[in-house]
């Protein structure tokens, strides 16, 4: 079982090895709430991962680092074991998913890791690296069932009430759950009464359903752009640690995680990945009792491929009001767009695409679909364009 002690340990192991993330101020996340932020993204390889791969693989025997060690990952473990083991002079297999980032699969070759792309997800990979591990005589490092990886990640609860003795509640994300395991056990075993929330990606709510049913339950599929928690099943330790030391686990929807990887780059000069973002999505749109309260929310890791980040901030403008498409059924005569422009030039928005087409669904047949994109301020500048276009007589079609 996990003690305290295993955390303290971790905790003088790694003192010289990562990298200690001071709590952010961020007031505008939530206003009802005074919002910290724990940048774990900030961490030497993205992601605190490094925590738990690094101290893991610091208490392995001679002879099975003599053997090296073998990882799964979906990007962020593969980095950190990556980073860990080259420290240590270990060989290092790591398998991935295929679809897993280019720049996480590049960022693990680079750390010194040999690395197997395995079709599939996450539970595939992992699959995997137990065949190979079975076959060759590796070492196997789990991402996040184990209690040594799990007292890793513990750390960062210390570094937390060290840091803000006073902190009332904490948002964590959940993939395996070992990174919420390590953190809710050191923060409740110092601080029974700070309130300790999970959050994961609705289209990979594996430890929520289990949860709720009180039983491991595993996933026939995940299905969300926040591939460091994209987790089918959760671990056998883990899961019997969230059940005895995790207040409460919430779900939230790839726009509102897209959101708020838009408000850590616009408002705090952070980029975090979907997975490190979702538990300030959580406070962002009050999944989580956190009004008057003193909250951290951990943000996880910051490996976010730039061509994913160019789309997650188009859904995050529309999430947030940002951005705003109206399709009007005008008569097809001259002036009309003329007339539509003007309101919202006049309204303060900014129109930046147009498309006319005659040939839509329009009942009458010399109408035509109006579609103008234009940015918004928020989602009252939306509803008063909206009501200008009405009051002077436009059919808003959608």
């Amino acid at each position: 079982m996990l003690q305290l002690d295993a955390i303290y340990k971790a905790a003088h192991v790694l003192k010289e090895v990562v990298r200690r993330t001071d709590l952010i101020y961020a007031p505008q996340i939530n206003p009802e709430s005074t919002v910290y932020l724990k940048p774990e993204n900030l961490q030497f390889t993205g992601s605190f991962k490094v925590r738990g791969a690094y101290y893991k693989i610091s208490q392995l025997s001679d002879e099975e680092k003599a053997r090296g060690v073998i990882a799964c990952s979906a990007g962020n473990h593969a980095q950190g074991v990556a980073l860990a083991a080259t420290k240590c002079g270990i060989k290092s297999l790591i398998c991935l998913p295929e679809g897993a980032p280019i720049s996480k699969v590049e960022a693990t070759k680079h750390y010194g890791a040999e690395v197997c792309l395995v079709p599939g997800v996450y539970d595939d990979a992992y699959q995997k690296a137990l065949q190979l591990r079975d076959e060759k005589g590796y070492t196997f490092v789990h991402p996040f069932d184990d209690e040594n990886v799990i007292a890793g990640q513990g750390t960062i609860g210390l570094e937390l009430l060290e840091e803000m003795p006073d902190v009332e509640v904490v948002i964590v994300p959940i993939g395996g759950g070992g990174l919420i395991s390590g953190v809710a056990y050191a923060l409740k075993a110092l601080k029974p009464s700070v309130k300790v929330y999970g959050v994961q990606a609705l289209g990979a709510a594996s430890m929520a359903n289990s949860i709720l049913h009180s039983r491991i339950e595993r996933l026939h599929s995940v299905s969300t752009f926040a591939d460091g928690i994209a987790v089918k099943e959760p671990g056998t330790n883990t899961f019997d640690l969230v059940n005895q030391y995790v207040d409460g686990i919430v779900t939230v929807t790839e726009d509102e995680i897209a959101a708020a990887i838009l408000a850590l780059i616009e408002r705090q000069r952070i980029v975090a990945e979907g997975a490190g973002a979702v538990s300030v999505a959580a406070a962002m749109f009050n999944k989580v009792p956190v009004k008057g309260k003193k909250t951290v929310c951990l943000v996880s890791g910051g490996n976010i491929d730039v061509t994913i980040l160019s789309r997650v901030i188009s859904r995050g403008m529309a999430k947030s009001g940002r951005t705003y498409a109206v399709t009007l059924d005008l008569i097809d005569k001259p002036g009309q767009l003329l007339g539509v422009s003007k309101i919202i030039a006049e309204q303060g928005g900014n129109v930046i695409s147009v498309h006319h087409e005659r040939n839509s669904e329009s009942a009458d047949v010399t109408g035509c679909a109006l579609r103008v994109v234009m940015e918004t301020r928020n989602e009252e500048h939306i509803a008063s364009i909206r009501q200008k276009l009405l009051d002077a007589g436009y059919v808003i079609m959608k």
